[in-house]
């Protein structure tokens, strides 16, 4: 019953994304906007010195690209589970489905799907525009796997939140709490260039490791992998508490 009813709720979830530009739009432009203006825009920080990724600034913007939108991926589901509550949509569906679980793992499987079509257009854009990548090209998939336990994660917790306040209102304390996280890791430069407090916080703040690691995938030398994805798989397990006790205070309020 309870993968009926996931399915029945990541049907719904990709249908509207699909069928509605003003959902399914956002999610592209963000990674693609911040591609281009990095990647394009801050391409000559690949002659500070010190600045020493092989495969130059595309590559290196690139995997924080398919990072981000894998996050934002998550957030965005979580928007669309604030709006069905607002509207009544997911008041009636835990009426309806005994095994209310399902529900979260509905929204789970539309938030990898719809990433995945995203990050599809985001590699694609990458290698029309000369991106290179290290070894074989295998070690790319250690890069998406990190992404994909960070979409989970972002999605665990965005879920969280919208089950909690149930409004469409609550989209800021969804978002902002991941965009900061995210750019308070070594974004536009290695960690090692990093100065002053942003460095302090970026030597603490987990996506570090799972960036940096994601980078060493696409260069074909994987670095602090185990690091990197104890991170991800413990983000993944601490926001699937935060999303389950959610449900049970969106069950509580009827």
């Amino acid at each position: 019953m309870s993968f009926a009813v996931a399915r029945a709720v990541a049907w719904r979830t990709l249908h509207n994304v699909f069928t509605h530009p003003s959902l399914l739009i956002p999610s592209l432009i963000f990674p693609l906007f911040f591609f281009t203006a990095f990647a394009g825009g801050l391409s000559r920080v690949r002659d500070v010195p010190g600045f020493d990724f092989p495969l130059g600034y595309t590559a290196f913007q690139f995997a924080f690209v398919v990072l981000q939108s894998a996050a934002f991926g998550g957030v965005f589901t979580g928007f669309g589970i604030a709006r069905d509550f607002e509207s009544g949509f997911a008041r009636r569906l835990m009426l309806a489905a005994p095994n209310r679980a399902g529900i979260v793992l509905g929204y789970g499987a539309a938030a990898l799907i719809r990433w995945l079509f995203t990050v599809a257009v985001v590699t694609g854009v990458a290698f029309a525009v000369g991106m290179k990548v290290g070894g074989s090209g295998v070690d790319l998939f250690g890069l998406y796997a990190l992404a994909l336990l960070l979409n989970v994660a972002a999605l665990l917790w965005a879920s969280g939140v919208a089950m909690r306040l149930r409004t469409m209102q609550a989209g800021p304390v969804m978002q902002m709490p991941v965009f900061l996280t995210l750019f308070f890791a070594p974004v536009y430069v290695p960690l090692s260039l990093l100065k002053g407090w942003i460095h302090a916080v970026a030597v603490v703040n987990p996506l570090t490791r799972v960036l940096e690691a994601g980078r060493g995938f696409l260069a074909g030398s994987p670095t602090d992998v185990g690091a990197a994805f104890a991170a991800a798989l413990a983000l993944a397990a601490l926001f699937s508490l935060w999303a389950v006790r959610g449900l049970r205070n969106a069950e509580s309020a009827g």
